[in-house]
């Protein structure tokens, strides 16, 4: 019945920096813009895989839907290489917040930030991932 994960959605401060961050950082393609009823800009979707994606909100907008909500924790990009990925930032003249580590759960883990500082967790699943175990 559950077929995939559709999209994450997030607030944004700055909607071309955060557009051209996820971008520039990880290859993710701005598809399409919906303006509102009043035909004022409200949202951009980015393309992260076949039906994935991630909706970006202008964060003046007022939020329609559960406008309290405060439970977002990290979003959780699996990459193939690591060491090619941190060498990406390093192009790019980022720095992971950490070093990479090896986590709890057996894979390669380091985090970033976005412009609006989203924790992002760069991960590389392991041979050993507790993940994998579950296919």
């Amino acid at each position: 019945m559950i077929k995939g994960i559709a999209h994450l959605a997030f607030r944004v401060t700055d909607m071309d920096d955060a557009v051209r961050f996820y971008e520039t950082v990880f290859g993710f393609k701005k598809i399409f813009t919906l303006d509102d009823e009043q035909g004022h800009p409200w949202l951009v979707y980015l393309k992260v895989a076949d039906r994935q994606f991630i909706e970006l909100f202008h964060a003046e907008k007022p939020l329609r839907l559960q406008p309290e909500i405060t439970a977002y924790q990290h979003l959780c990009i699996e990459v193939t290489d690591m060491d090619a990925f941190t060498r990406h930032l390093d192009d790019l003249g980022m720095t992971p917040d950490q070093p990479v580590i090896r986590g709890l759960d057996h894979n390669l883990q380091c985090w970033i930030k976005d412009p609006d500082g989203n924790p992002i967790e760069i991960m590389a699943y392991g041979p050993d991932a507790l993940q994998l175990r579950y296919q």
